[in-house]
């Protein structure tokens, strides 16, 4: 099986903890230059050294806000000057927890453009490339709410879903360049982000952050939270060669949570 990715570069976005980060250091790990993307410098620069190196690679760092689409037009345009980028990782964190009545008109705009048109911008700026080198991979990470909307997280399950449908238009369009488009649907994942939903459930219902995971615990086949590299794991395949015709699908990474087949 190859699962090489020596000389291909890979851009990782929200790249700093969590999922992000942990698919950077899985991707370096089979070979693959690294371009980490977030907001912070120093949170950038803790992550670069955390990532393997061996002969031909030479992670960098590329400070752009997924908000800010001038802004990533041009961290992106001077990575792509020194050459293609054959891997797109598209990931970012998820909108505040809430009814979706409750929701304004700015945070449907934007969770919108942090996800979905930041994910378009890249794709635009990153194909072309792809195309000419005969080599491309568009992981999406997303969430298990496209196939079942969670409770209290009503603009997440909004904007997941456009996502979900906006990668499966892309994949139909690329394939014929053999560039592969898929989505991951991590499940409860040990990140940040988990952390504070516990909390806020937990405050909400007057429980310890304990008592709130045992319960999730419970709600899942495998009885135990994910841990990003499990998560990262899925990306770094569907990255490789290996997995070149796997294409235009959404995969849960939830230990058998979500119900359905």
């Amino acid at each position: 099986m190859n699962l090489s990715l020596a000389g291909k570069r890979a851009l990782v976005c929200g790249s700093t903890q969590g999922i992000g980060l942990a698919i950077a250091q899985e991707l370096a790990g089979l070979g693959a230059t690294c371009i980490l993307l977030g907001r912070s410098e120093d949170s950038l620069t803790r992550a670069l050294q955390s990532l393997d190196r061996t002969a031909g690679q030479s992670h960098q760092l590329c400070i752009a806000d997924q908000n800010d689409p001038l802004q990533l037009q041009s961290s992106i345009s001077q990575q792509l000057a020194v050459g293609a980028i054959h891997i797109l990782i598209n990931n970012s964190g998820g909108p505040a927890s809430g009814p979706l009545l409750n929701s304004s008109a700015e945070t449907f705009l934007a969770t919108f453009q942090q996800h979905l048109l930041a994910n378009h911008q890249l794709a635009q700026l990153l194909v072309p490339g792809m195309r000419a080198s005969g080599y491309g991979r568009i992981i999406n990470i997303i969430s298990t709410s496209v196939r079942i909307p969670l409770k209290n997280l009503g603009v997440s399950n909004t904007i997941r879903g456009a996502v979900a449908s906006w990668a499966k238009t892309l994949a139909n369009e690329v394939g014929p360049d053999q560039i592969t488009v898929n989505n991951i649907l991590p499940g409860f994942t040990r990140t940040q982000r988990l952390h504070l939903l516990m909390q806020e459930k937990a405050l909400k219902e007057n429980r310890s952050i304990e008592e709130v995971e045992e319960t999730w615990k419970g709600e899942v086949p495998l009885r135990r939270i994910a841990e990003p590299h499990e998560v990262a794991a899925l990306a770094a395949f569907l990255a490789s060669p290996a997995a070149a015709y796997i294409h235009g699908v959404s995969i849960p990474v939830d230990g058998g949570r979500t119900g359905s087949i």
